[in-house]
């Protein structure tokens, strides 16, 4: 069985790496001042926050139903047999559904999978898609496969600004001019579903320890531990506009677990859109594969 992998940008992968790494990705669109655009094609990193920065107003979106018939349908022209499709969380978006509602016609040659994750542990589940399939697993094995590790994955974000959240109506205008006056950095994780408050602390240096020992928690006590010797966990750092601070947090986490494989990357669009620039993040997933981790 030719098997294709397909995601979209939320997972950081963009589709000209797709290309190169033989994996499928749709760009999610955005609507900025009520003009559409798509992620990685007329959308940049730089256009994104220039837009936000100048006060336009932007928000997400989700592919459209014959955005995400007319790519199935070209991928079948290849000659692929069957298709994983792995979206960005059914907690943070409407894609999931929209993509097993369309699946509904197509049989059991696309799978679509509700893994529950979105940027870097999103992306870690494509490789991990990548990876099962080379080892003969079937579309709907995949599909099993990733949602049984689903939630073994963790985000923690602290963002640089409330203005973001504020606008959202996840923290109201009192509360996000308190935390300004006293420096106050919100703490937030995603653990699957949605995006959570889990901690508040003041300043970005307490924010990192909190960070790190939320994670270390987690690895502790969710994911079985961690042996320097055989890491069976990918680590992640993620940021808003943020790579320098992101960096030098990655050096911090390399000194708390050796030998430890860092990935660093930039936050997707869908979650800058709602916490702005100056943010930072750190993920854990495990990976599907006993022994020494691999990415494509």
């Amino acid at each position: 069985m030719k098997i294709a992998i397909v995601t979209d940008t939320n997972s950081g992968i963009t589709p000209e790496e797709g290309k190169e790494q033989g994996i499928f990705v749709l760009p999610m669109p955005f609507i900025v001042d009520e003009r559409e655009y798509l992620d990685c094609v007329n959308l940049s990193q730089e256009d994104f926050y220039r837009f936000l920065s100048e006060g336009a107003d932007v928000t997400t979106s989700q592919p459209a139903a014959g955005d995400v018939i007319a790519l199935w349908d070209s991928i079948f022209a290849e000659g692929y047999d069957q298709i994983v499709h792995i979206p960005m969380s059914s907690g943070l978006s409407g894609a999931y559904e929209t993509a097993r509602t369309i699946a509904s016609s197509y049989g059991d040659k696309v799978w679509v999978v509700n893994n529950q994750r979105i940027s870097v542990t999103q992306r870690q589940s494509v490789y991990d898609a990548k990876y099962l399939s080379s080892n003969g697993y079937s579309a709907k094995e995949i599909k099993q496969v990733l949602e049984e590790v689903k939630f073994e994955s963790s985000i923690y974000i602290t963002v640089d600004t409330l203005d973001y959240l504020k606008k959202g109506g996840r923290v109201t205008p009192a509360g996000a001019a308190l935390a300004k006056i006293l420096n106050l950095k919100p703490i937030l994780s995603i653990q699957g579903e949605k995006l959570d408050a889990f901690s508040k602390c003041r300043g970005n240096k307490q924010a990192k320890k909190i960070m790190l020992k939320a994670i270390s928690d987690d690895i502790e006590k969710r994911f079985g531990g961690y042996d320097p010797e055989n890491p069976s966990l990918w680590l992640e750092v993620a940021h808003t506009q943020n790579k320098e601070e992101a960096e030098e947090f990655a050096e911090e986490i390399r000194a708390a677990f050796p030998n430890s494989n860092i990935y660093v990357d930039a936050l997707p669009l869908s979650i800058s859109c709602h916490i702005g620039p100056g943010s930072l993040a750190v993920a854990c997933c495990k990976t599907v594969k006993d022994g020494e981790p691999y990415r494509s």
